[in-house]
């Protein structure tokens, strides 16, 4: 083992971490992951996991099904990427991210062990593997009664993937991560179905036909059960509120109605039901005890799904306080008014016509600018389309990460969409905010008038930090 350093402070264990390479820049397995919580004790098996992937809504769905389990008097931990201002908010405990000298804590305890497991592999240790150690031990320390854990990317080879989840939560899947997942929904799927284990419950979103039928492949192969949005568990009923909406769930064991949820569109109210039919799998019992019932999960099949009994049904008081207190960072969210200025993290097709159709369901917008900031190997010109019919004019611009697309180019693809009387370049994020503003009222008509900030995650963050948006909001 290396000789002991000196401990670091909160922006040396950053940087420390941030310096190793990514994860996809390294051939895909789980040994060093492995060996590394292998040294460290494995502490991702000292408490019940709830596993997240897929596409879209992954992070949203996690911190619903976290808000859910706290409601319930347990404490949590929640692992989520990536983050939208400091590398700390990704490992929260109780629904709050842990401090900066906790983080810096963290890295220091694991590290003389990073360290003898990168003198093992021809590789060292990516960023995004230290990362998953640090969470599982810092929630082993905590000690948490359950971590909701999302995956960074994929499934089958992703770092969180040494842990194998008593309920494995897929929401919707689509076409992104290309280079890294495969170009089809069936490859995409396959690598977001190894996240579903031997005697598991699969949760199971709205999938596309494709997609559902790799899923329910894998729930036959391990034994697992299955749970399926619009046949075992769906939303049932959906109004525009303000602040939110108001929706009625079927869940997997009873049936909760007059659910305020702060948060917009029908992706949400989807998102919810995912959460709430995962937590009931969760809290039936079986799920907790690493079981599933049986005889079940011996003869699943396409078609059958895990039923439990009534003792997974949640109280609906506390399902409609859960919700009510949950919240989701940069999704759709309302960082100021007069205009109002939503900042929103889509960054696929898919994310953006789910925005597009929450806007335009939710907001009385009669004159919306956007601005957008995206990384170069995303699908940009799918992304515009989505934007093109509900934008009066676009301001595009780059955010603070390095893959962000220069505007120059930005521009010239979006000039091709919305032509180039309706484009605007601004070299920096805090100036494309400005001009944005003042595009939107332009005409005077303030109530009417809207910005949409979006195109990442960093997008969104980097606006939320230049807008001093509140924590917590």
């Amino acid at each position: 083992m290396s000789q002991a350093t000196e401990p670091l402070d909160y922006r040396g264990a950053v940087s420390a971490i941030m310096s190793r390479g990514v994860e996809w820049e390294i051939d895909p397995t789980l040994d060093r992951i492995r060996d590394l919580v292998d040294v460290l004790g494995e502490p991702h098996r000292a408490y019940p996991v709830i596993h997240v992937a897929g596409t879209n809504g992954k992070s949203s769905t996690a911190r619903l099904i976290e808000a859910l389990l706290r409601e319930r008097g347990l404490r949590t931990g929640l692992y989520t990427s990536p983050e939208m201002t400091t590398l700390r908010e990704r490992i929260a405990i109780d629904g709050e991210p842990i401090s900066e000298e906790r983080f810096a804590e963290a890295f220091q305890d694991v590290l003389p062990y990073v360290q003898l497991v990168d003198g093992k592999h021809e590789a060292r240790l990516s960023f995004f593997e230290v990362l998953t150690a640090m969470a599982f031990a810092a929630f082993a320390d905590a000690p948490v009664d359950v971590a909701v854990v999302e995956v960074g990317m994929g499934g089958t080879w992703d770092a969180t993937n040494v842990a194998d989840g008593t309920v494995a939560v897929v929401t919707p899947i689509g076409l992104d991560h290309t280079r890294y997942l495969g170009d089809t929904l069936e490859e995409i799927a396959g690598e977001k179905a190894g996240i579903i284990k031997p005697g598991s419950v699969a949760v199971l979103s709205q999938q596309p036909v494709e997609a559902a039928e790799v899923l329910l492949r894998r729930v036959v192969e391990t034994g697992a059960a299955a749970a399926r949005e619009g046949i075992e568990y769906g939303v049932l009923s959906r109004d525009v509120a303000v602040g939110g909406q108001m929706i009625g769930v079927r869940g997997l064991h009873g049936t909760y109605d007059e659910i305020f949820l702060p948060l917009f569109g029908e992706h949400m109210a989807s998102n919810a039901a995912t959460a709430l039919a995962a937590v009931e799998a969760f809290a039936s019992g079986a799920p907790t005890r690493g079981e599933v019932a049986l005889e079940a999960a011996t003869r699943i099949a396409p078609g059958e799904a895990f039923l439990g009994g009534d003792e997974g049904q949640l109280d609906p008081a506390l399902v409609r306080s859960g919700f009510a207190k949950s919240a989701s960072p940069g999704r759709l969210e309302v960082a100021r008014t007069g205009p109002t200025v939503l900042l929103d993290a889509a960054h696929n097709p898919a994310g953006m016509a789910a925005t597009v159709a929450t806007v335009t369901e939710s907001f009385g917008f009669t004159r919306l600018v956007g601005v957008l900031a995206v990384a170069a190997d995303k699908d940009v010109a799918g992304v515009l389309d989505q934007l093109e019919p509900v934008l009066a004019e676009l301001v595009v611009t780059r955010n603070s990460s390095p893959r962000s697309l220069p505007p120059e180019e930005l521009a010239e693809i979006a000039e091709g969409i919305f032509g180039p009387e309706r484009v605007h370049v601004a070299e920096r994020l805090d100036d494309a905010i400005d001009r944005a503003i003042g595009l939107a009222e332009e005409t005077g008509e303030y109530r009417g008038a809207g910005v949409l900030i979006t195109g990442s995650v960093v997008t969104a963050g980097d606006a939320r930090t230049l807008l001093r948006v509140e924590e917590g909001r």
